[in-house]
């Protein structure tokens, strides 16, 4: 069993780093052939596709009556974004923003946190609130793509766009069951281990669900596109609370434990006032930077345990 486990995980980390490279070069197709430039795509198109883990693992959570693991899953997966995902990228290359025009993105993004806070203080995330930030998540949508004519485009690559959307499709598949076959293997390994199901879902579930934005940011990274890297986490981790938790409180209801009041939510309260600092006051994210994150991450998951 853990041996299967095992070939589970690695099947899965194969998928996610394939999956990353094909969905990055669709969406810098699609992105150029649409007129469009990469860092909207990023928050829109590959910050949403490569969410769709998460939405799945909170729905089921949800449903199988395991809200810990659906709300540690969102949580959880915001906070990776940032701290790992984005001190892993920067390690790669130093994410340089510059001009990009995520004012409005990254005010959503902290928006959205903070929304949390006293929703959280109620105990439970109804439907009403999913209402909510479905609404919201739709509102945000609208105005990204108004926005886009005010953002310079990048020159058209010689790729057809029925090329751009296969390769993007591809992408996403290869995501979606690399991440499935990742948390399937990590949750049994996990469990028999004897850790708890909030710990499952803010970490080896939020880690897993989140390989797939670790992959595309590492692939952008790695390619120097900062603009995709960036607008992947930005637009994840907006949809992780406006879409993902939205959606699932509509279908089901989620209980909020006190420790995500106490613990969890401020440490993702706080990773996005730092990630909006470092954008804001020093255009971007360093090796050093990265590095920190990094550390703080390490931390984050050690104090998770407890």
């Amino acid at each position: 069993m853990d041996m299967n486990d095992g070939l589970m995980v690695g099947a899965g980390l194969a998928l996610l780093f394939v999956g990353g490279e094909v969905l990055v070069r669709g969406a810098l197709g699609l992105a150029a052939r649409l007129g469009l430039p990469p860092v909207l795509v990023g928050l829109t198109v590959v910050g949403f596709g490569t969410s769709m883990p998460e939405l799945l693992v909170s729905l089921d959570a949800a449903l199988r009556g395991t809200p810990e693991i659906a709300l540690g899953n969102v949580v959880g997966s915001n906070i990776a974004n940032i701290l790992l995902i984005l001190g892993v990228a920067a390690l790669v290359w130093p994410i340089r923003t510059g001009d990009m025009g995520l004012r409005r993105d990254l005010s959503v993004m902290l928006a959205a946190a903070v929304a949390l806070v006293p929703v959280f203080w109620l105990g439970e995330v109804g439907r009403g609130v999913g209402a909510a930030l479905v609404a919201g998540l739709v509102l945000y949508l609208v105005a990204a793509f108004r926005g886009a004519k005010d953002i310079e485009a990048p020159v058209a690559p010689p790729m057809p766009l029925w090329a751009s959307l296969g390769l993007a499709a591809a992408g996403l598949a290869g995501l979606l069951l690399g991440a499935r076959f990742l948390v399937d293997g990590a949750v049994a390994l996990a469990r028999d281990w004897g850790v708890s199901e909030a710990f499952i879902g803010l970490t080896v579930v939020a880690l897993g669900t989140s390989l797939p934005e670790l992959a595309t940011s590492l692939v952008a990274a790695l390619r120097r596109q900062s603009g995709l890297a960036i607008g992947n986490v930005i637009g994840s981790n907006i949809f992780n609370v406006l879409g993902i938790l939205g959606l699932t409180a509509l279908v089901e209801p989620v209980p909020v434990a006190p420790r995500f009041v106490i613990v969890d939510l401020p440490v993702m309260v706080l990773v996005s006032l730092v990630l909006i600092a470092l954008i804001r006051w020093r255009g971007g994210i360093g090796r050093i930077g990265g590095m920190a994150m990094l550390a703080g991450y390490a931390l984050y998951v050690v104090g998770a345990q407890g």
